[in-house]
């Protein structure tokens, strides 16, 4: 989450959606209380270091990590939480002082803390006795969130066993000590809440989230068969599609197959991101495909599509409003519409948080596209639109990226990791403004000079890059035809 967005929210005040807690030196005795409220109702931010009048009062910097890693650990317990909820709380630094930001999403289950049910109001948390609160909590998520539908009859044989491996790599990858990494395949799914009892008709059993993240692809289309995702290119034949991708597989392979979709039809402009090389193309279209997935009503039937025309991308899926209409990156409030999905996709790594979409395409479509006028737009269909500018018609980074490695691993043996990525980054340079001088390619990679002096002659020496002119004042770098050629067939 942007801290803007963390600043507008110290600035609204508390409220339904939104909790401060002084945590100077410790974590709020009531704060998984809190947590347990919003998770029963309908999620929210909590910003510990902030008292209840909105003044900042700071963690303790020298213990800001230690709270934070306890945090996510208690997060895990079903004595804070049950059933447990991992969370992700973020750090962010304000004026002189630090605040931990926690989002909590509304979840699909019905949550206990330390025994207790608890509900939030506008007055704050109350702890939930009554039957009959129990039961309208229980009402209310078994009727909102399809993808806690339980299926009695789906078995663990149902599932597709590659896709725990799968998952686990994933979950290893964005944390390498993550307590779902030593549980069973049965234990992982109810962990992550896609096993659950439906107390008020005693049913047990895999949700739809399970058969939707881990069913074979039979069970997803015996239990969904209206369920795919249409992927086309229309930039030249406009009536139907230059391209196509029928997604009707599991959602973590689909989001693999949609962010290949887009690596094959969309370049991405050189960006550095301080001294880092960062693709555009993955941060944005990696939320837009996220989006899809994690918000999407699976109960309908309307086909979820993703289009790329020669300017935009636009997206349409069925959707579960909370409002109508266009969208504010400072305005909106984030509301998972799939909660057990959403947690299993920040497991994975494949999204910060909610609202990140909308906050991260804002951030980078300019440097991306040009253009800062994405649309997402709330409604029964949710869709965004996307500006493109040129660049899927242009450039050879990105999509090239690969063949410019490539070529360098074929013609220099022997380097580093460290020294092959800087030549990979000095020569995606060039291919994308070539004819320039060692000042020029400088301020595009922030190398220092006498860095890129040594890589250029390892360039040339590899019979990579040429230079041409009469000078070295008027003349600059090129690629060398075989590259280019290299370069152009992967683009084609």
């Amino acid at each position: 989450m942007l801290i803007e967005r963390v600043k507008h929210i110290i600035g609204k005040g508390e409220g339904i959606r939104s909790e401060f807690k002084e945590s100077r030196s410790k974590l709020p005795k009531n704060l998984f209380e809190s947590i347990c409220a919003m998770l029963n109702r309908d999620g929210g931010d909590i910003i510990l270091g902030v008292d209840d009048r909105g003044i900042i009062t700071g963690v303790d910097k020298n213990i800001v990590y230690e709270l934070t890693s306890n945090l996510i650990t208690l997060s895990n317990n079903p004595n804070k939480l049950d059933p447990p909820f991992i969370l992700f709380p973020q750090i962010y630094e304000i004026g002189d002082e630090t605040v931990i930001h926690l989002q909590v999403p509304a979840s699909s289950q019905m949550h206990k803390s330390a025994g207790h049910i608890y509900d939030r109001s506008s007055d704050g948390d109350f702890k939930v006795g009554e039957p009959q609160l129990i039961a309208d909590i229980y009402n209310r998520k078994r009727n909102h969130y399809s993808e806690g539908t339980i299926y009695p009859m789906v078995q663990l044989s149902d599932f597709n066993t590659d896709l725990f491996r799968t998952a686990r790599n994933l979950i290893r990858g964005n944390n390498q000590n993550h307590p779902w990494l030593s549980l069973s395949d049965e234990q992982l799914l109810q962990k992550a809440g896609l096993w659950k009892k439906d107390y008020a008709s005693g049913q047990v059993g895999y949700t739809l989230a399970a058969v939707l993240l881990f069913g074979k692809d039979e069970t997803i289309q015996q239990i969904l068969p209206h369920y795919k995702i249409d992927a086309l290119v229309r930039k030249y034949n406009v009536e139907r599609f230059d391209d196509r991708l029928y997604c009707t597989t599991n959602l973590i392979d689909a989001y693999d197959q949609l962010m290949d979709f887009v690596a094959k039809h969309l370049s991405d402009p050189f960006f550095l991101d301080g001294t880092q090389r960062r693709s555009l193309r993955g941060i944005i279209f990696r939320e837009i495909i996220v989006n899809m997935i994690v918000h999407r009503e699976y109960s309908n039937a309307q086909p979820a599509t993703f289009i790329i025309y020669r300017d935009r991308v636009e997206t349409e899926n069925a959707n579960n409003p909370h409002g109508e209409g266009l969208l504010s990156p400072t305005n909106f409030s984030p509301f998972p519409k799939n909660p057990s999905i959403a947690k299993f996709f920040m497991q994975l790594g494949r999204f910060d948080e909610l609202g990140s979409g909308i906050l991260n395409v804002n951030k980078y479509i300019k440097a991306y596209s040009g253009k800062d006028n994405p649309q997402f737009i709330e409604g029964a269909t949710f869709k965004t639109i996307i500006p493109t500018g040129g660049v899927d018609d242009g450039g050879t980074s990105g999509v090239n990226e690969g063949a410019i490695e490539g070529a360098i691993e074929g013609a220099i043996e022997g380097v580093t990791d460290g020294v092959k990525e800087r030549l990979v980054l000095l020569l995606t340079a060039i291919a994308d403004d070539e004819g320039k001088r060692v000042p020029e390619y400088r301020e595009k990679t922030k190398l220092a000079e006498s860095s890129i002096e040594r890589y250029i002659a390892q360039l040339r020496t590899a019979g990579l890059i040429e230079f041409k002119g009469d000078a070295p004042q008027t003349g600059g770098y090129f690629l060398k035809d075989t590259v280019r050629q290299l370069i152009d067939n992967v683009k084609s």
